[in-house]
């Protein structure tokens, strides 16, 4: 299995940024930078931090190979080289592309179906790569109201908790300051 990096925290706190960094550190001359993008431009905003993102990328000192994947990411294993070093981007993004493909999405079935696709594409992704860092958004801290939210922060948690049990690593970022939640930290 590859080395397993997960990367929470809240809205704007840095962690793309510091994924970036952390899976182009684990790089060698034999991998390459992969990132899994779940975004979707469904508005100006999304697409503005999407273009950014990119752009970012493009301008990195490493290169990096982009899949753009909303959903079903298991098969963007397909895609990856020997020596792969993957970035999913982001599970909270993706957990609402495959939660709103259903139109019944309260259906308690459903949820459970989705949450395991996703456990599932993730130990594809983690079984092609060298090294896998997931980045996701930490909801602890919103104010969570209705149902749909509550649903959405349930599974949302639940699969965070699962994959900080299979992760070698896990950081909390706050303010753009990573904190080792599991692991040695950065080596």
């Amino acid at each position: 299995m590859a080395k397993l990096i997960f990367i929470t925290g809240g809205v704007r706190s840095g962690k793309s940024r510091f994924a970036e960094e952390r899976a182009a550190s684990i790089r060698t001359e034999n991998s390459t930078l992969y990132y899994i993008a779940c975004g979707q431009a469904s508005d100006v905003e999304m697409e503005a931090r999407i273009s950014r993102h990119q752009q970012d990328r493009e301008k990195a000192i490493v290169p990096w190979q982009t899949v753009e994947c909303p959903k079903d990411v298991g098969s963007a294993s397909l895609q990856l080289g020997p020596n792969a070093v993957v970035l999913l981007d982001c599970v909270t993004t993706l957990l609402s592309n495959e939660l709103f493909l259903h139109e019944d999405w309260s259906n308690a079935l459903f949820q459970e179906q989705t949450k395991q696709k996703i456990q599932r594409d993730i130990e594809k992704l983690n079984e092609s790569s060298e090294a896998l860092v997931i980045v996701s958004n930490e909801l602890g801290h919103e104010p969570l109201d209705g149902e749909l939210v509550s649903v959405y922060a349930r599974l949302l948690g639940e699969i965070h908790q699962w994959i900080v049990s299979e992760a070698d690593e896990a950081y909390l970022i706050e303010m753009g300051l990573p904190q080792v939640m599991k692991g040695d930290g950065i080596t």
